[in-house]
């Protein structure tokens, strides 16, 4: 019984710190599209569909990560 609780906990922390580095990771990609965007507004497109891949791809790795993390648990 205490061993369980011991792996869910590690489990919670670990899914925590994914969807953490993922929230910093989107912000940071957001972040720098708009500063991009303010310096050259007529590549606003490019910028924008470069920024929704680059965030879908931060989602999905932490999305993988919050699995792995919860199947160790």
């Amino acid at each position: 019984m205490n061993e369980f609780i011991f792996h869910g906990g590690f489990a919670a922390i670990g899914g925590g710190l994914a969807v953490l580095g993922a929230g910093l990771g989107i912000g940071r990609i957001g972040g720098s599209a708009m500063d991009a965007i303010a310096r050259q507004p007529e590549a606003a497109d490019k910028i924008q569909t470069a920024m929704i891949i680059a965030a879908a791809l931060v989602e999905g790795a932490a999305l993988f990560g919050i699995v792995v993390a919860l199947l160790q648990g």
